[in-house]
């Protein structure tokens, strides 16, 4: 007997005896695959970095629905957690999956998901190299949520932070802002527009390594997820006690995304992403840092937004503040969503 028969998920599928067994020889180590995984011990070991710093981070995802166009929610665990990691600088080299799968999931959903999370580690460079596996009841779970860690290695001498920015430094994006969340909205809602968006879910890691070997005092990364743009540069202007303002007419949008946040009451620069980078960069690296987004995979149409500026309020109970030119000469500030914008999207 073989997973191949199973049709859903099932309890025994999380047991700890042969169901489990079966599924995990005959989905996720067919799929995954690495040495380390395939020694079937309880922690894949690793070589840490010959600096002797390394960079971890971790992430849980749950978004409805779990396929969408331009990828699915396997692609997003490993984007999401490849990118949060590359944001140190790091050099990702491995991930950890977790899996809560419901009783009833179809296994064919459950085995293009995997396919898809091992193309995409492929993809980004990264072995998977431990995992785990639980079942729950119906009704316990949405189908399946997956959980992912990542670790890399930090070069020497590598130091980026969001506390670093400076007065004259550029902002860039790597590309267009809000295709993921428009993408999961308009699959969610049945929304059909004249133009299909597709989610950008993509692993960043290669695109943050071509910027530093071209912009080597970089300040900062980060990847614009949920809160969107405005969430990050607010984080950046808290943590380096500055104003950012960025220019409204820069900031690369796809038509068809403006028009759907226009028809949704959705302001665009709040709207999750999965696969565009924000970084903070001095200005005389921007051009070099500009170019060497565009030349990558995922940053053809990389831009430079924006500018960091001295606080215009100080004293104790200054803030920095994050403002947008407008096309028409006035500005408006950038706040952070108060709450959720766009509910379960990654």
């Amino acid at each position: 007997m073989d997973t191949s028969t199973d049709a859903t998920v099932l309890l025994g599928h999380g047991s700890g005896g042969q169901m489990m067994k079966r599924i995990i020889d005959e989905l996720f180590l067919d799929e995954f695959g690495s040495p380390e995984l395939l020694a079937g011990n309880d922690a894949g070991v690793a070589q840490l970095a010959p600096t002797g710093r390394i960079a971890m981070s971790t992430d849980s995802f749950v978004v409805t629905p779990q396929f969408f166009p331009g990828g699915n929610i396997g692609r997003l665990a490993v984007c999401g957690t490849v990118n949060d990691v590359a944001t140190s600088g790091a050099r990702v080299r491995y991930l950890s999956c977790g899996f809560i799968l419901e009783e009833g999931y179809p296994m064919a959903d459950l085995r293009a998901i995997v396919h898809t999370m091992a193309q995409t580690a492929r993809e980004a460079g990264v072995a998977i190299i431990t995992g785990d596996t639980k079942v729950v009841e119906r009704g316990g779970a949405d189908g399946v949520y997956i959980n992912t860690a990542g670790v890399g290695e930090v070069p020497a001498g590598v130091e980026l932070s969001g506390a670093v920015c400076r007065p004259g430094d550029k902002v860039l994006v790597s590309g267009t802002l809000g295709d993921h969340g428009i993408a999961i909205m308009s699959q969610r809602e049945g929304l059909a527009f004249s133009t299909a968006i597709e989610s950008d879910a993509a692993p960043l890691n290669h695109l943050i390594y071509n910027v530093l070997d071209a912009a080597p005092h970089a300040r900062c990364f980060r990847d614009p997820t949920r809160g969107g743009l405005a969430s990050t540069l607010n984080e950046f202007a808290a943590a380096s006690g500055v104003d950012i303002y960025v220019d409204e007419d820069s900031i690369p949008v796809r038509p068809e995304v403006r028009g759907a946040c226009e028809m949704l009451g959705y302001d665009v620069l709040q709207v999750a992403n999965e696969g565009k980078m924000v970084a903070v960069v001095p200005a005389d690296e921007a051009d070099a840092a500009l170019a060497a987004m565009r030349s990558s995979r995922y940053g053809e149409n990389a831009a430079i937004i924006g500018e960091v500026c001295e606080a215009a309020s100080t004293g104790r109970d200054a803030r920095p503040t994050v403002r947008v030119r407008c096309g028409w000469g006035s500005t408006r500030v950038l706040d952070m969503l108060v709450g959720e914008q766009l509910p379960r999207i990654c």
